[in-house]
């Protein structure tokens, strides 16, 4: 019989397509020495019995409680690292002033690699008791607090893609927080992802360099396209902002006469590896360019609700073959849980279907079959994060990553509402979605290994 690293039994749920999710009753699910699901073993597969006599009397094998089921970990494929320090703060001023007023002060102070490292530690730390596994980072224009991120992650074993943040327009960025010039942000750029590439080698899990422009309005045009060509001399990730609200959106097009999509296009900064913050305002030739180039979009609901004007068409930019995944947008959403995010946006999209303004009449008041379910809500936090990163994670079968959390709803102090003994495992599922708190994520681990247990 084949050695395996572990063996995990217990009931989990994944992603089966975009709008199915598939219960796996009981399975086993054995791991290899790279963290990697090497099989997976339904009870009525012939050879459950044998591994399961053979193994689960070992160490490695690990078998869920009653009440408890694995999840996929989830992927948050927007994060303001240094925003962690004034989440829950300043929500209801426009972005702009937003930026100005609050936000870039405060990324201005992440030069003290001292004060860099609590707010960092204590990110990584809540991410993953939150049962995200994998993130998407945005850090600042600092180099060297923005390397001590990636570190976090290595040594906390959470799969971060961290991006050195560039700004170095003087236009349009304050004096006392960009980079103090072009030269210096492509400089500083290249040097951080030879750094993390470098750092990448000691993880298990894998860390990630990002070429991450702010958004269009932060950068001169020759930024713009020399880290696009730092993306493509180091086959880098790439993520920016795109189309958010209003203010931005009409920006580049009076500076561009274009839309986001296309500027960014034209420097290089949509590929296969690139993620694209919020995206509300895609037209449908934006839509159409995504999906021609493998861009996908990181959609933020709850941040959506308090700075993009918008709400998103979720459904019809699916419909039309964009890749799609969630974001928390640490801290212009105010919470650290993709389970939040997962249910705005579901809630997000039926609001968008149904409309709001009560005086039209029903007929005119939404926009038609733009809602979605939980399903494709977990989709979203799950598969669809995985497929946005190019990356083998984000469903529980053969040769994916084991990132997974143990989710147990008998706790006495969150106890989920299961009464029925026999209630169908897709009907639980739901509830987990909706009902699911921290504190019922038990333990949390990335490529097979244990990075947070409560």
């Amino acid at each position: 019989m084949k050695e395996y690293a572990q063996i995990f039994q217990g009931t989990a749920f994944t992603s089966q397509s975009p709008k199915e999710v598939k219960a796996l009753k009981d399975y086993l699910f054995c791991i290899d020495e790279n963290g990697i699901i090497e099989k997976t073993v339904a009870p009525e597969d012939i050879e459950y019995q044998d591994l399961l006599e053979a193994y689960q009397y070992k160490d490695h094998f690990h078998r869920l409680s009653k009440g408890q089921f694995f999840l996929p970990g989830f992927i948050d494929l927007h994060v303001h690292a240094p925003q962690w320090a004034q989440s829950g703060t300043a929500l209801d001023i426009p972005l702009y002033d937003w930026l100005n007023t609050y936000t870039f002060p405060l990324e201005a102070k992440f030069s003290d690699l001292e004060f860099a490292n609590a707010v960092y530690e204590d990110l990584v730390n809540h991410l993953l008791a939150n049962g995200t596994t994998t993130v998407l980072y945005f850090a600042t224009v600092h180099k060297e607090s923005s390397l001590l991120l990636a570190k976090i992650c290595a040594k906390k074993g959470q799969r971060g893609l961290v991006g050195k943040v560039v700004m170095d327009d003087p236009v349009q960025n304050p004096d006392y927080y960009r980079d103090e010039n072009t030269e210096t942000a492509l400089k500083d750029t290249e040097e951080f992802i030879v750094a993390v590439k470098e750092l990448a080698k000691t993880t298990k899990q894998g860390v990630y360099p990002v070429v991450t422009p702010r958004f269009i309005p932060s950068c001169t045009d020759d930024a713009l396209n020399g880290l696009g060509k730092l993306a493509a001399k180091y086959d880098t990730h790439i993520q920016s902002h795109c189309s958010e609200g209003d203010w931005e959106h009409n920006y580049v097009r009076n500076r561009f006469g274009k839309n986001d999509a296309f500027a960014l296009n034209d420097f290089g900064l949509l590929k296969d590896k690139s993620v694209m913050a919020h995206c509300n305002f895609l037209s449908d030739d934006d839509a159409d360019l995504f999906a021609k180039t493998g861009t996908a979009v990181g959609h933020c609901p709850l941040s959506n609700a308090y700075f993009a004007n918008s709400v998103i068409p979720l459904a019809h930019l699916h419909s039309k073959g964009v890749e799609i995944g969630l974001g928390t947008d640490i801290s212009a959403g105010f919470s650290p849980s993709i389970f939040d995010n997962a249910r705005q946006a579901v809630i997000s999209s039926r609001m968008l279907e149904e409309g709001v303004n009560t005086k039209l009449p029903a007929e005119k008041r939404g926009v038609p079959d733009s809602r979605i379910t939980i399903n494709e809500a977990f989709f979203l936090a799950t598969a669809g994060g995985g497929e946005s990163l190019s990356l083998p994670i984000g469903r529980l079968e053969k040769n994916y990553a084991w990132d997974v959390q143990i989710i147990d709803t008998a706790l006495d102090s969150a106890k989920l509402p299961l009464f029925d003994s026999h209630e169908n495992l897709l009907d639980t599922f739901q509830k987990i979605m909706y009902l699911v708190k921290p504190e019922n994520i038990r333990e949390v681990w990335v490529q097979g290994e244990q990075v947070h247990t409560r």
